[in-house]
């Protein structure tokens, strides 16, 4: 069970707005595009003034994103926008995306910069995983527990902890530790996945 359970609700609520992007011209590599150069500018400038305040924009943003990730994907179904550099870009933008906001984390004093890495790091081979799981089986692969939208929800958690109360920081070196761990069984479970499907 992961926060991409319940995307097609998500997806409900965010139609009327996918179909007046539709009608004003938007497209899916668009709006993907939009989602990873604002990641990229809001990690640098996070990095640039690391200050644990700063960081309440994280939940916001993050939130804000995962709302552009649903609208691609539904411009690219729904108004027959799909494409092969629009499958490339989803899954570089996600990465780029990810790397850019989250490693700002490591410019906060308190925060463990190893940890915000491999965490990084870890994220991205959930994502080379799913990927594999498409390779070998034609379908990509979302199982948990730590999908990218339960990233999202747990990191800005953190940033908004950080913001909040910023004498605890050391919790937030215990939730990455936590989701480095919750990672490693995601990229397990999503190869595990895969080899289901070989032996069924």
């Amino acid at each position: 069970m992961t926060l991409y359970d319940i995307k097609p609700k998500f997806q409900n609520l965010l139609r009327p707005s996918v179909v007046r992007l539709h009608a004003m011209g938007a497209t899916a590599n668009q709006v993907t595009l939009m989602a990873m150069l604002a990641s990229v500018l809001l990690g640098g400038v996070l990095m640039c003034f690391p200050k644990p305040l700063f960081f309440i924009s994280l939940p916001v943003f993050l939130f804000f994103r995962m709302a552009l990730n649903a609208i691609d994907g539904m411009l690219a179904r729904e108004f027959n926008q799909q494409s092969r550099l629009g499958a490339i870009l989803n899954e570089v933008g996600d990465i780029i995306a990810d790397a850019g906001l989250y490693l700002a984390f490591a410019f906060v004093t308190g925060v463990s910069p190893w940890l915000v890495v491999l965490v990084v790091l870890l994220s991205w081979l959930t994502e080379f995983c799913g990927v594999i799981a498409q390779t070998l089986t034609a379908n990509r692969n979302y199982r948990g527990p730590m999908g990218k939208s339960d990233r999202a929800f747990v990191l800005g958690g953190v940033g908004l902890f950080i913001a909040l109360w910023p004498q605890y920081i050391i919790v937030a070196n215990i939730v990455f530790g936590v989701s480095a761990v919750l990672l490693t069984w995601t990229s397990i479970n999503r190869c595990r996945s895969a080899l289901e499907v070989e032996n069924a």
